[in-house]
């Protein structure tokens, strides 16, 4: 009898689906609904007594969608599942994280107890914005990386004669990962941001002249700062660029600046937050087999460095 399931919130149930179906499992039956004042309720319509539960819920916004997590998670240890493991693809307030001007929120840690202290036993994630947010939790933390599946597509490409560039210094070490796997030159832009979901290009440190453009970040807000770094590339002469991004958050009209832009041939995006949109220019890579395989692995206290291995 398998002893392991897998449960999904509401916040991206394709992703789970797709998870589950690669594993070869139905998802548990789980009832979500909202009264009519907005608060939300949870209840297994199954037995979970003595499970290992994977809950599956990504936490952008709306801030319901973290809620929801908590309340998997509570309703699992009261119904005594053996171990609660919450499968977070997309694990929101990660920006906010260290106390980097007087009175505001380090929110990164909040979310952090508050997810230990609903009851999780353990974190599953891909592509934190900030590595340091492991260090947030007091409980086993696996952190994922994409790029394996990213870096595939990227190959598909059959590009020649490109760098990869990191639209900003945080990315940097993100794009270094990525150029040494594609055995490329890194080029980094240095830019100035006066305030939040504003930015400004500053600098472009390297050789992205008469060279296509792989440019690779973790996550997309608004999209201003990747869209200009594209442009500021066009004007020095870059060729085609693509666009790498794992957390599609595609806020206001970031899809509609996206879509009106020439300096961006094709954006590769994950389905770690559903894409609801319309864009000739998006392709949706999927990460369900990374975190199957993840899953699994946790199940059987086998180790999952292996899931980083490239292969074209």
């Amino acid at each position: 009898m398998l002893d392991f399931k897998i449960a999904s919130g509401r916040a991206n149930r394709e992703l789970a689906q797709n998870i589950a179906d690669y594993i070869g499992v139905e998802l548990t039956e789980v009832t979500i609904k909202n009264f009519s004042d907005g608060e939300i309720w949870v209840k297994y319509e199954e037995n979970i007594r003595g499970v290992d539960l994977f809950i599956i819920q990504s936490t952008q916004a709306p801030a319901e969608n973290l809620l929801e997590l908590l309340l998997l998670i509570d309703a699992a240890k009261r119904a005594s599942a053996r171990r609660v493991t919450a499968v977070i693809p997309y694990f929101a307030y990660a920006r906010q994280d260290r106390k980097d001007q007087p009175r505001v929120s380090i929110s990164a840690k909040l979310i952090a107890n508050l997810i230990t202290r609903a009851g999780a036993d353990r974190v599953i994630t891909i592509d934190l914005h900030s590595s340091q947010i492991q260090g947030f939790f007091d409980i086993p933390f696996d952190h994922l990386y994409a790029s394996p599946v990213l870096i595939r597509k990227i190959f598909q490409l059959g590009l020649t004669n490109f760098v990869v560039v990191a639209p900003d210094i945080g990315a940097a070490k993100t794009a270094r990962a990525y150029a040494k796997r594609l055995n490329a030159d890194l080029v980094i832009i240095d830019k100035r941001r006066p305030e939040h979901n504003v930015a400004e290009v500053v600098n472009i440190i390297g050789e992205p002249e008469g060279k296509n453009v792989i440019m690779v970040d973790d996550l997309i807000d608004t999209g201003t700062t990747f869209i200009q770094c594209a442009e500021a590339l066009k004007r020095r002469g870059s060729l085609d660029i693509y666009g790498v991004c794992v957390h599609a958050v595609f806020s206001g009209n970031a899809l509609e600046k996206l879509n009106n832009t020439d300096a961006i041939n094709k954006m590769f995006i994950t389905d770690t937050i559903p894409f609801k949109g319309k864009s000739d220019k998006i392709e949706i890579v999927s990460v369900a087999e990374l975190f199957a395989e993840a899953i699994i692995r946790t199940h059987d206290n086998r180790s999952i460095s292996s899931l980083f291995e490239i292969e074209r």
